[in-house]
């Protein structure tokens, strides 16, 4: 059997370890208990934890223990790695509620029946730590200069540093420790900006423990550009249909450019590398079949193989002319709402498609908002009861590809 460290460098997960000889031998030979960690600072994960939560799968498909560490006690923190300002403060009553929706998240791509995956909140021991004997005990191990040169730190110096997010370097440290201690827990993974933070909790294991334990970051997702993938003008991709409809997920994907294809099938996909592999070196129109299995397959496997065949088919008839567009994203509205016309502007706002009049009118004049498929050139355009069809649907189009239906209800 493949060895699951080959799996993942394969797939171009990964991007560094602090032992890779080590911990390619260890995953090769011995049942390992690992952990990630997700601070639930909103109230759902977006597309940015799925290459993590992809990774956790590999691993407990090579017969790994995954812990899912939820980050009660550090989200009251907030992590600075990769924040140019200080974190929204968020009650104990909100964290607790986002956790309980991470679960069902995790649920979807990780078993956890049979002890086969491990589900723990770091409130269990943060919330109630004697400050005192935690810096006696904990915050001897950590020298502050060498704190300051950690990229996490260092690009926060110029903004503004508090020392509350001081202190989260020196909690996520301690939670390798206690997983350490109680599940023998000798791994963390994460993101590649998580790598001083990883570091710090091996580094801590070996001086209090005097244990091996390992470290392994993974690639951001990101384009060919560089940039953060999981972002649109509305916003973060999210995992949850009430935040991010299934649609909308499903678009994403079809949608990402030509040159990411391949790597978005390696990384978030389960699909042989020899099949990604075929699929990215597709070119021309061609390269629009692989986006839709792309497309599919992260769907199915967020909300379920008949979303993403709803998802499909609403995609296939807009762009081929086919009937089923029933689940575009929809948006209703009454006869009295509509009552002497209701202008573009306030309709694009009322719909989502636009989070103000200025970006509206922004749009119209670059020509980028269709009604019926015809184009609005005029910001004072109105809509009437009979612009819409005769099963009461009027379609907005914004852009190229984003679609949205209007239903006039009674």
């Amino acid at each position: 059997m493949k060895n699951v460290y080959d799996i993942l460098m394969e797939r171009g997960f990964i991007e560094q370890a602090t032992h890779e000889e080590e911990i390619r031998e260890l995953l090769g030979k011995e049942r390992v208990t690992f952990y990630i960690g997700f601070d639930p600072t909103a109230d759902s994960l977006h597309v940015g934890h799925l290459l993590q939560m992809i990774a956790m799968t590999h691993m407990q498909k090579a017969g790994h223990i995954p812990i899912a560490l939820i980050g009660g006690g550090t989200a009251m923190v907030g992590d600075p790695s990769g924040k140019s300002e200080m974190r929204m403060m968020l009650s104990q009553e909100q964290i607790e509620n986002n956790a309980r929706k991470f679960k069902k998240q995790f649920e979807k791509l990780i078993d956890f029946s049979d002890d086969k995956a491990i589900m723990v909140n770091n409130a269990d021991w943060l919330l109630d730590l004697n400050y005192i004997s935690f810096l006696r005990d904990i915050g001897k191990h950590f020298s502050v200069n060498r704190m300051l040169t950690a990229e996490c730190y260092k690009q926060r110096l110029e903004t503004g540093l508090t020392f509350l997010e001081f202190n989260y370097m020196l909690m996520q440290s301690y939670d390798f420790l206690q997983l350490y201690r109680k599940y023998g827990c000798r791994l963390q993974m994460g993101g590649n900006d998580q790598w001083s933070n990883i570091i710090g909790g091996v580094e801590l294991i070996r001086k209090v423990e005097g244990a091996e334990a390992y470290g392994l970051t993974f690639t951001l997702l990101t384009t060919s550009e560089g940039k953060k993938m999981g972002k649109t003008e509305a916003g973060a991709i999210w995992l949850d249909p009430e935040k991010t409809s299934c649609y909308d997920f499903y678009q994403y994907w079809r949608n990402v450019d030509d040159k990411d294809v391949e790597k978005c099938l390696s990384l978030l996909t389960f699909l042989p590398m020899e099949e990604v592999r075929r699929l990215g070196s597709l070119e021309g129109a061609a390269i629009n079949k692989a986006k839709e299995i792309l497309a599919f397959e992260l769907t199915k496997m967020i909300h379920g193989e008949e979303e993403a065949k709803k998802a499909e088919a609403a995609a296939k008839a807009l762009f081929y002319n086919g009937s089923d567009i029933s689940s575009v994203p929809s948006t209703d509205i009454t006869l009295k709402e509509l009552e002497g016309g209701m202008g573009i502007l306030e309709l694009l706002m009322l719909t989502g498609l636009t989070s103000s009049k200025s970006e509206g009118r922004r749009l119209i004049q670059q020509g980028g908002i269709y009604v019926r498929d015809m184009r609005v050139d005029d910001i004072d355009f109105k809509i009437y009861e009979h612009d819409f069809d005769d099963n009461k649907n009027l379609l907005i189009r914004k852009g190229k590809k984003v679609y949205h239906l209007v239903k006039l209800q009674q």
